[in-house]
This record gives C-alpha cells, sequence and structure tokens, in this order.
C-alpha cells in the first residue's frame, strides 16, 4: 500500500469513527431531552393525546421521507398484524403511560426509570426467544439492576407512612416501570415476527407509527376534550419530541448500528438518564433524592452487564499466528 493510499484510508476510518460518535452523542441528548418535552407537553394536553401529537409529528416526515425516496409501505397483511402488535407495545401504550407519569413525576426521575428497559428487554427475550440463554453475567446484571431500580423506589420507605405526594410519585414511577416492560416485550416480538423481512428500517418504522397512532385516532376524541392552555412551548416540544425523539431518532439508531453495531448502538440508553436528570435540573429546576441519582448509576450497571458491555470473567482473546 502506498504512503497516499494508508493516509487516505486512516483519513476515511477516522471520518467514519468520529461520524458514528456524532450521530451516538445526538441520539443520547435527543432520547435524553425528550423527558423533559414529554413533561411541557403534559402542561396541557392529556396523555393520550400527548401520544397522538407525538407519534403523528413523527411519522409524518419518515413517511415524506420514504416517499421522496420513491419507496413505499410494506403491503402484506401478515405483517400489517405483527406491526400493529409491535407498534402497540413499543409506541401507543408506553407513549400514553410517560403521559400519566409526567403529570406526578419530574422528568429527570422519569429518565431514571427508563434506564431499565434493557432489562426488561433480557428478561423477555430470554422468555420469549429460542436462542437467548441465561448466562452467570446475565443473571447478575438482573440482580444488580432491580437492585437499582428497588433504591429508585426507596423501598425502605414505608408506604403508609410517607405523604400522598410521595405516594404519586411512586405511582408515576410505576407508570414508568410500565412503560419499559412494554418495550421489554415488543422488542422481542419484533425481533421474532419482523427481522426477517426483506423491508428497510425506514419502510417499517414510518408503518409502525403509523399504526401505532390509529387507535388514538379513534380514542382521543372520544375520551378528551378540546386542549386548553396550549403555548408555544407545548406545540414545540410536543413536535421535536415528536420528529427528533420518535422520528428521526429511529433513523439515527440505524445509522450508529450499521457503522458501528448493535451493542455500541445499545449503550446509547446508558447515557440518555444522565442527560435527562441534567435537563431537568437546570432547564426545569427540578430536584432529585440522594437515592434516585444512585440508584440510577446501579440500573446502568446491571444493564450493562446483562448487554455483555462489562463482564466479571476474562475472555481469553484468540491467538495469532506469528
Amino acid at each position: 500500500m502506498s504512503v497516499l493510499s494508508a493516509v487516505s484510508a486512516r483519513s476515511a476510518g477516522r471520518r467514519r469513527l468520529s461520524g458514528w460518535r456524532a450521530k451516538f452523542v445526538l441520539l443520547a441528548l435527543i432520547w435524553g431531552m425528550s423527558f423533559l418535552f414529554i413533561k411541557v407537553g403534559s402542561e396541557a394536553l392529556s396523555p393520550m393525546q400527548l401520544s397522538l401529537g407525538r407519534m403523528v409529528t413523527g411519522a409524518l416526515p419518515l413517511l415524506a421521507i420514504l416517499l421522496a425516496r420513491g419507496g413505499r409501505l410494506p403491503t402484506s397483511p401478515r405483517l400489517w398484524g405483527h406491526m400493529f402488535v409491535a407498534a402497540l407495545l413499543l409506541n401507543t401504550v408506553p407513549f400514553t403511560l410517560f403521559g400519566y407519569a409526567a403529570q406526578l413525576i419530574p422528568s429527570s426521575l422519569m429518565g431514571i426509570v427508563n434506564a431499565s428497559t434493557p432489562l426488561f428487554g433480557v428478561v423477555f427475550s430470554m422468555l420469549l426467544l429460542s436462542d437467548e440463554r441465561p448466562d452467570r453475567d446475565r443473571v447478575l446484571g438482573l440482580g444488580v439492576g432491580f437492585l437499582g431500580v428497588l433504591t429508585v423506589f426507596g423501598v425502605w420507605n414505608s408506604l403508609g407512612e410517607v405523604a400522598v405526594t410521595d405516594r404519586d410519585a411512586v405511582l408515576g414511577m410505576l407508570f414508568v416501570v410500565g412503560a419499559t416492560m412494554c418495550y421489554g416485550i415488543g422488542t422481542p416480538y419484533l425481533r421474532r415476527f419482523v427481522a426477517g423481512s426483506s423491508h428497510g428500517a425506514l419502510e417499517l418504522s414510518t408503518l409502525q407509527l403509523l399504526l401505532g397512532a390509529l387507535p388514538l385516532v379513534v380514542l382521543v376524541p372520544l375520551a378528551t376534550g378540546a386542549p386548553t392552555g396550549l403555548t408555544w412551548q407545548v406545540v414545540a416540544s410536543v413536535s421535536l419530541l415528536g420528529v427528533l425523539g420518535t422520528g428521526f431518532a429511529y433513523v439515527l439508531q440505524y445509522a450508529i448500528v450499521r457503522e458501528a453495531g448493535a451493542t455500541v448502538a445499545t449503550t446509547v440508553t446508558y447515557v440518555a438518564p444522565v442527560v435527562a436528570i441534567t435537563a431537568g435540573i437546570v432547564l426545569l429546576g427540578e430536584t432529585l433524592a440522594w437515592n434516585q441519582p444512585l440508584g440510577a448509576a446501579v440500573i446502568i450497571l446491571g444493564a450493562a452487564l446483562c448487554q455483555g458491555v462489562v463482564r466479571t470473567r476474562y475472555v481469553v482473546p484468540p491467538s495469532r499466528g506469528r
């Protein structure tokens, strides 16, 4: 290889490396800030209205990009059925639960509890997928992670002795746990029934958001009244939540998986809670009890063990011939 070729190869490698790193940071910022947007949007919108607005503003840009590229939505009825179930588990139900949680707890606390998503993903993957098997690190990681969840909840307090506001906080955190459980079930479901599809991520993501919005298009007019007290902050938050946190984030995540691998892409869930905590404290003036950031650190450690990012045993590298 010539010197010029070597320099060009190194430059291309650095560009690819910096490219996925920039996308990684951007995705962590978007997902971390999403909890702030949910909190602001919940000031004027009901949970179902917030969820619908999020999915519609997320789906429309993806649909526009898909059509501009000459693509089209899948037509298989069987695939539509599986995508509808996935949309309920990954979008409609958890997004609505986050809306309820936002009425009760700070955005930073939502981000902390949401860090348990990889734990439920591992649990349900082992239950639903035949090729997923428990090992020592996964079992240890689950134990550590759920210990972190209990730490965030402050289980050493007797629920009968805490104030009503603290009971509301527990309920709000339970809503987030419910949302993360939906993610935990939806991800292996998507892998089992949709992963073999010939369609690309843009087509499937667009279809998923459109199908997820359908139940709410019916329910919102029946179950909620017209929103009052809409401000530009609320409109901007829902728009950013949809376009960035629900639409553009899918594109970013797919790009990171393609350029740096799935393991690197999953580690963004460890950074997003830090962004959520910082944004909530700095921009909304939120406060946290001492056990909540501590619990977040324990949850992240458990999730890292479950996903193999951190290992308890040394893996001997393959020997190289001399």
